[in-house]
């Protein structure tokens, strides 16, 4: 609800709207959008990526906006999966048009309990350098895990969206560590934006479904697309 706003924010908000896919104003609460225009405005005063991460109903909440670009969430999930960090939510949100910014939402863990305040400050740090490419988060995950073996049953599958009116992918398989980390390293190796994403976890299997755009920006035709699913399928199988 925007009751209770100043008429010059309902007005500015109407316009950072626009950026989004169509979808957005109508299916998105307006808490969120009111939280994605303060992060908007809180990286437009400090030119930083925003980055903070706060304690909630027991868990971590991961707060992160910046310029949308395809390496930000191999880094942000590589910098996760080498903390043994366990995603329970993810909410991402990203533009179309410029200024192109990405706002995600991340419901976060150290076995099943919020992390200690030095250890949140360690992650956002991590981040920081890791998108900065001062911290290379493949030296650290390769530490605890076999970059190089796939997934386990991975099924995807790519579609054109008739309500968000946007290219889909689905990617599921059986939930492992570092699930997270290879699906984004596969969509970085693709060279695709993500400008929205779903989860869900059920009985050992995780399944995300990312809206994306193509290389620099453009919507992806179906048969593309096709043969995109089957390269990733291909990288996370291998």
């Amino acid at each position: 609800m925007t009751y209770g706003l100043k008429t010059s924010t309902i007005e500015l908000l109407k316009r950072f709207n626009t950026s989004f896919p169509q979808f957005y104003e109508q299916f998105v609460s307006s808490d969120i959008q009111l939280q994605n225009l303060r992060l908007a405005y809180q990286l437009y005063q400090t030119k930083e990526a925003v980055i903070e991460l706060k304690p909630e109903s027991g868990k971590t909440v991961l707060y992160f906006a910046y310029r949308n670009q395809s390496f930000l969430l191999n880094d942000i999930f590589g910098v996760l999966a080498a903390y043994g960090l366990t995603i329970h939510n993810l909410s991402l949100y990203g533009q179309i048009h410029a200024p192109m910014l990405v706002f995600i939402k991340l419901v976060i863990s150290r076995g099943g309990k919020a992390l200690p305040n030095k250890t949140a400050e360690n992650v956002r740090k991590a981040i920081k350098e890791t998108i900065l490419g001062r911290f290379e988060v493949e030296e650290m995950l390769a530490l605890e895990f076999n970059l190089d073996s796939g997934l386990k049953k991975v099924e995807t599958n790519f579609y054109v969206d008739r309500v968000f009116h946007l290219p889909a992918l689905l990617v599921e398989a059986d939930s492992q560590p570092g699930l997270f980390y290879k699906v984004m390293n596969a969509i970085w190796q693709e060279d695709l934006l993500v400008v929205n994403a779903n989860l869900l976890v059920w009985r050992g299997r995780t399944r995300l479904i990312l809206y994306l755009l193509g290389p620099n920006e453009n919507l992806i035709p179906e048969y593309l697309g096709t043969k995109i699913a089957e390269s990733l399928k291909h990288r996370l199988s291998d």
